[in-house]
């Protein structure tokens, strides 16, 4: 099964949980607390993964700087700054997609429809902000993987990395989109329970 299936099948199970629970403590305008807390919990660690990838975008440039000027010591030595920062991101999606889930168990508790809407398209997003995030990763362990053995003596053809650097680039802009859009429908949710 794919790692899109399961992150859908997870959503779905989650979503179907939460119309399942009964209603517990709510804040003003029916929306429970504990959908209020992961909301906002789930915004800063989703605007923490959006802050590592954009750094690690920075890296990729500085890194192929010093690979032009031959600098391979410094640039392994970023590189492994990137490796660290990427473990940093996995450890960022594992605990955004609890927030997911907290967010989702308490969906069916929202009186309003049209908030429940915006709030769950607000979920969608940040469930594909962590598929993108997927991708990001897998694309950045290709690239350090080429990276270091180009460093240690076996050059990968410019080709390769520059089709890995587009690949991790077009992830990072999607990550960052999947948050604005995410960030987005939470601004309706707010303007509709107000």
């Amino acid at each position: 099964m794919s790692r899109r299936l399961k992150i859908f099948l997870f959503f779905l199970v989650f979503l179907a949980v939460g119309y399942g629970i009964s209603r517990l403590l709510r804040t003003s305008y029916g929306i429970p607390q504990t959908f209020t807390d992961a909301r906002l919990q789930g915004a800063i660690i989703a605007q923490n993964i959006v802050n590592l990838s954009n750094q690690s975008a920075s890296d990729l440039e500085k890194i192929n700087e010093l690979d032009s000027e031959h600098n391979f010591t410094e640039a392994l030595t970023i590189t492994a700054d990137v490796i660290r920062r990427s473990a940093e991101v996995r450890e960022q999606a594992v605990a955004l997609a609890g927030e997911i889930e907290k967010m989702t168990k308490a969906l069916s508790e929202i009186d309003s429809f049209e908030a429940r809407q915006a709030a769950l398209e607000s979920i969608a997003n940040r469930l594909a902000l962590i598929n993108r995030l997927i991708n990001y990763s897998n694309y950045l362990a290709q690239l350090l993987d080429v990276l270091r053995n180009r460093f240690t003596g076996k050059p990968p053809t410019d080709h390769e990395v520059a089709n890995i650097v587009t690949q991790i680039n077009a992830e990072v802009t999607a990550i960052n989109s999947f948050n604005n859009q995410a960030g987005q429908a939470m601004d309706r949710f707010d303007k509709i329970i107000k």
